[in-house]
This record gives C-alpha cells, sequence and structure tokens, in this order.
C-alpha cells in the first residue's frame, strides 16, 4: 500500500458533525472529570486501591499519546473509542490495535453507516424481529489536516472496497505511522455523505449527546428508526 505522500491532506472543519454509538456504552467519569488529563495516570492508581475494576470501565489509556487526550464535559465520547480499541472488533480503517473515532458530517450519514453494520451484526445473531437496540446521537465538531479521498475517482479507490477492508486497514496503518491524523472519505452507505476516520480524540472537540434512537429489526434489515424522546417512528428507506 502506497503511503501517505500519495494522498492529498486538506483541513476538515466540520459543526454539527454526528456520531451514533450503542446507548449500552455510559459515559466514563475520569474523562468527564475536570482534572487535567496529565493527572489521569495518578488519579487511576489511586481509584485503583479502592476499585480494582475501574481500568474496565476507563479501557487501556495507554494507546491514547499522553499529548492528545481530551478532558471535559462529553469527553468520553472523544476518548472511548481509543481506550476500549480491540481486535475482536476491526473496522475499515483499523485491525483494531488501535482506535478510530467515525463522525458523519450530518445526521442522514452518520444513520447510515450504522444501520448497515447493526444490519450485519444481527444477521450474525440470528435474533428475531422486532425493536432490538437504543442508540444516541452524539453532536460534535471536527478540526483536523486529514487525508483527503474524496476526488473524482475516489469510487475505484481499493480504500473504499464496500466488501473488504483489507487495503483500507493497510492504508491506515501506513498513514497513521506516518503520522497522521486521520482520512475524509465519501460515505460507503450514503451516496451524498462524507465521512471522517480520526486517529486521535483531539481531532474532535464540543461533543453533545442529542437524540436517543430505536433501531427496529425485521429478519432482514433495520427497517424502521424511532426518536425516543418524540416517538416518531421513520421508514427507513432505500439508502440514497
Amino acid at each position: 500500500m502506497t503511503g501517505g505522500q500519495q494522498i492529498p491532506v486538506s483541513r476538515v472543519e466540520w459543526k454539527g458533525a454526528v456520531r451514533i454509538i450503542r446507548s449500552a456504552f455510559p459515559p466514563i467519569d475520569l474523562f468527564e472529570d475536570i482534572a487535567d488529563p496529565a493527572d489521569w495516570p495518578l488519579l487511576i492508581s489511586a481509584e485503583q486501591k479502592t476499585n480494582p475494576r475501574i481500568m474496565v470501565t476507563i479501557g487501556n489509556l495507554d494507546l491514547v499519546p499522553a499529548g492528545r487526550r481530551v478532558g471535559g464535559d462529553g469527553a468520553s465520547y472523544l476518548m472511548a473509542p481509543f481506550t476500549h480499541a480491540s481486535t475482536d472488533r476491526p473496522s475499515r480503517f483499523t485491525d483494531g490495535s488501535y482506535g478510530v473515532l467515525y463522525v458523519g458530517n450530518v445526521f442522514e450519514t452518520a444513520l447510515f453507516e450504522t444501520i448497515h453494520h447493526h444490519a450485519r451484526f444481527m444477521i450474525r445473531t440470528a435474533e428475531a424481529p422486532g425493536w432490538s437496540s437504543q442508540f444516541r446521537e452524539i453532536v460534535l465538531s471536527v478540526g483536523a489536516e486529514l487525508h483527503d479521498l474524496m476526488g473524482a475517482d475516489a469510487a475505484n479507490h481499493p480504500a473504499l472496497d464496500p466488501g473488504s477492508y483489507q487495503a483500507s486497514q493497510g492504508l491506515a496503518v501506513t498513514l497513521k505511522a506516518e503520522g497522521a491524523d486521520g482520512i475524509v472519505y465519501p460515505s460507503i452507505r450514503h451516496q451524498s455523505g462524507e465521512c471522517a476516520a480520526l486517529f486521535y480524540p483531539d481531532c474532535a472537540s464540543d461533543p453533545i449527546q442529542g437524540r436517543h434512537l430505536d433501531y427496529h429489526w425485521d429478519g432482514t434489515r433495520v427497517d424502521l428508526v424511532r426518536d425516543a424522546g418524540s416517538g416518531e417512528v421513520f421508514r427507513v428507506m432505500d439508502i440514497p
């Protein structure tokens, strides 16, 4: 796989970008605390004396360079994808040995991306039809210099193969080793959308929780999405 010198770098500034995550993942108190991230190792060491399970909640802090950690309100939504990376959960731009924060430039893009991956999970588990899972919308800002795959020939780029992660993971490993902050690329599940794969939590900021969402599984696909707050139900049409 060619290195980053073959891919242009663009400044990406998104306000109101969206990430959708499972509601099963609660905020992590340490990341939300007012303490300076530089003090986290000492706080963790002290907390472990009375709460040996704290590392299960926090994850592996060593996966995030000290200078790129973020704290304060909403920081869990930026830090957790990196401290809870796992080779059991590979994705397009990581084999799971390091974390990636995936963001859509608009709500619809994040929605269609998560619907696709949730459907793949449901097929594997052979779950019966029904309202299967709850998700939460995270609204945030992106500000980073990202390697840009948004060119006119993007559809033919091997890293954007809709059925394989082999080339994309190889590219991401190379870029990350070269010091890249991440990748901006056209959404593979939402034709008009744009996505960012961020390699560090400080590439995003100002995360706030938005809507709670329920996904309905009809046995073959996610066919309905419900806004848990208003009760409105929306039918998922063919992905535009």
